[in-house]
């Protein structure tokens, strides 16, 4: 690895979030186990609330598409007959919540709960969003040099904001100049860097695109997207091929801006 040279086409750098930015294990074993331990007293706290009540009705109808599926949970309809029937329809969502979990789903109506769910604790200080040491140093340095910075994740852009506006460094949102997410296409496809440099008003080769997914990198390539692979601890290992033909870094600071000099 070492020291990795920024083509001079560069104008902005486009960052991953987990295994690039953040470790792996800060979402498997912090955010995820959040949701997991949480949910029910989550749900009795906010039951009543309108918020709580669409989430509540959009895992309901995504437990009746999913009724087929083996062990799906279903959520019955409230009748208003006291607390007994509350407590059975609140342990059924949280036993749906657990089975999507479970399997690692990514449907729109779980992802809003967690959402709403890690606002909820990332604003009362319960979590933090964590950051390698490099992160927030590097990004500074791109700044000054005149680069533009941005994320792209799987995770909606609200989770990261919520990532970033409360992190271990504290809120350093201002250092990102846009977010994208799955809405603008799914990282996997080369037509969604394409989507991404429309957007932000440049040619996909005045991109650098940041990941540790090297499916992720081979679409941004397609799109003629500059990438990087980044090692980071905790993340899936390459095969040999991947590091021969990737260019890798285990560290921001690795980075050599052609403005800095």
């Amino acid at each position: 690895m070492g020291v990795l040279p920024v083509p001079a086409e560069v104008r902005a750098i486009l960052l991953d979030i987990e295994g690039t930015t953040t470790p792996i294990a800060f979402v498997q074993e912090t955010l995820f186990p959040y949701i997991k331990d949480n949910v029910k007293e989550y749900l009795r706290a906010h039951w009543e609330e309108e918020e709580c009540q669409r989430d509540v009705g959009l895992l309901r109808k995504q437990a009746q598409e999913d009724s087929s599926l083996d062990g799906a949970v279903p959520i019955p309809v409230e009748s208003g007959s006291g607390e007994e029937e509350l407590e059975r329809i609140i342990q059924a969502v949280v036993d749906n919540v657990h089975w999507q979990m479970s399997l690692d789903r990514k449907t729109t109506a779980l992802k809003q709960l967690q959402g709403h769910m890690w606002r909820a604790a990332y604003a009362t200080g319960h979590v933090k969003g964590e950051l390698f040491e490099d992160v927030v140093p590097a990004i500074r340095k791109w700044r000054e040099a005149g680069m533009k910075v941005y994320i792209y994740s799987s995770g909606s852009v609200e989770a990261q904001k919520l990532l970033f506006g409360y992190s271990t460094e504290g809120d350093i949102l201002e250092l990102f100049d846009g977010h994208f997410d799955t809405k603008i296409g799914p990282k996997v496809e080369s037509e969604s860097y394409r989507r991404i440099a429309a957007s932000i008003g440049c040619a996909t080769n005045n991109i650098l695109f940041l990941t540790d997914v090297p499916r992720e990198a081979n679409a941004a390539e397609e799109a003629d997207t500059h990438v990087a692979v980044v090692i980071r601890p905790g993340n899936a290992g390459l095969t040999d091929d991947e590091k021969s033909y990737y260019s890798l870094i285990s560290s921001f600071t690795e980075l050599f801006l052609p403005s800095s000099t």
